[in-house]
């Protein structure tokens, strides 16, 4: 089953800092989550990041699961060249009620990684092989990818971003959800709103959905 984790103000810790690590951080960066990079050094990418104030930075030699009592992530990550330590780790965030993930052993984890092809932070597809076969994965989002290019359009990604503010508008308005998707399928299919969606008009199409949601009934 995949499912998209919400990570909104959650402490997740990435143990390790190498290109594995770095990986995994791009991974979170969109999450809106706190990320805080646990290892003795880190290479130039992710120390990038840290100037940039994107995450955190605990200089530390892992050599044990202490940190994890002190630190109370919601989720753990680790990408080290020690399995051992790596798997303890892991068992050690399980029994604490932890989600874990480690990079050399995703039949042990709680989650895997799929490969994700992203249009404009809006629309997102996974590419999931269970684990059998992240290299696989990899060359099926490339094909997919390519298919998909020809297929979502600028107007889908205008047109997902106008259901969200109507969506909204209408949470204030319209009080049952079958209602509500009526009115969310009205906006989708109005031709005016389509054609200002076209046009790049967005500020136009949101007065537009103010005003039938107004007379709305």
């Amino acid at each position: 089953m995949i499912i998209n984790l919400n990570l909104q103000g959650k402490r997740v810790l990435v143990i390790g800092g190498g290109n594995e690590s770095l990986k995994r951080i791009n991974s979170l960066l969109k999450q809106d989550c706190k990320i805080i990079v646990i290892s003795d050094t880190i290479n130039k990418s992710i120390r990038n990041l840290l100037k940039k104030k994107k995450i955190e930075f605990k200089k530390q030699k892992i050599e044990n699961t202490n940190f994890l009592t002190t630190e109370k992530p919601s989720m753990v990550i680790t990408t080290t060249d020690d399995k051992k330590l790596n798997q303890k780790i892991i068992d050690k965030a399980k029994k604490s009620k932890m989600i874990a993930y480690s990079s050399d052993n995703p039949e042990s984890s709680d989650f895997s990684n799929p490969a994700i092809i992203d249009f404009d932070d809006t629309i997102q597809i996974a590419i999931f092989t269970g684990g059998k076969s992240p290299a696989m994965s990899k060359k099926i989002k490339e094909q997919v990818e390519k298919a998909c290019k020809k297929t979502i359009t600028k107007e889908d990604i205008n047109q997902i971003k106008i259901q969200q503010i109507a969506r909204n508008l209408a949470k204030n308005k319209i009080s049952t959800q079958i209602q509500r998707k009526v009115f969310l399928n009205r906006i989708m299919d109005d031709n005016e709103i389509k054609q200002l969606i076209k046009d790049g008009q967005t500020k136009k199409a949101e007065k537009h959905i103010i005003t039938i949601l107004r007379d709305w009934k």
